[in-house]
Parts: C-alpha cells; sequence; structure tokens
C-alpha cells in the first residue's frame, strides 16, 4: 500500500468516526452518534501509522540525498524540517478530529 493510499484510507476511517457537526435539535443525539463505535481509536492508530511511514520516508529521503551531495546539507534542513512539521500536523489533526466527540 502506497503513502498516498495510506493517507486517504486513514482520513476516510477518521471521518467515519466523526459526529455530524451541523444536527440539531432532537436528532442531534442521534446523528452524533459514529457510525461503527471505537472506529476513532482505530482512526487515530491509522493516522499514526501514517505519519510514521511518511515521517519515516522524508528522514530516508533527506539522508540518501546528503549522502550523495554533502554540500548541500545546509540548504537540506529547512525543508526536510518543514515537510516532518506538516506530516506530523496533519497527523495530529486526524487524531484531534477522530476523538473530538469519542
Amino acid at each position: 500500500m502506497n503513502g498516498k493510499t495510506l493517507l486517504a484510507l486513514t482520513f476516510v476511517l477518521g471521518l467515519m468516526a466523526m459526529p455530524a457537526m451541523a444536527a440539531d435539535g432532537d436528532a442531534a443525539g442521534a446523528a452524533a452518534a459514529p457510525l461503527i463505535p471505537g472506529l476513532a481509536v482505530v482512526g487515530a492508530g491509522l493516522a499514526l501509522i501514517g505519519a510514521g511511514i511518511g515521517i519515516g520516508r522524508v528522514g530516508s529521503a533527506w539522508v540518501e540525498s546528503i549522502a550523495r551531495q554533502p554540500e548541500a546539507a545546509g540548504t537540506m534542513f529547512t525543508p526536510g524540517i518543514l515537510t516532518a512539521a506538516m506530516i506530523e500536523g496533519a497527523a495530529l489533526f486526524a487524531i484531534i478530529a477522530a476523538f473530538a466527540k469519542g
């Protein structure tokens, strides 16, 4: 399973676990329940797995590129850190979204 497929699956499962945010009135209790109880834990776990794979791939490509061209290591630092931070931020958002109503 490639990274994009795993990321898409993570977000789909996380969204399935989220409650209906626009529910109002008496139907709010029924509509706010997750589709499958406990699916938030699965979504959060998949988000962590996806983030681990993503950060691992960024790190390995980073080290490989520095090994191929050591003089460019200084210019590769900022993009590598920013990419890893964005992956971690997306994973944190997915975990918070999965447990928002859990």
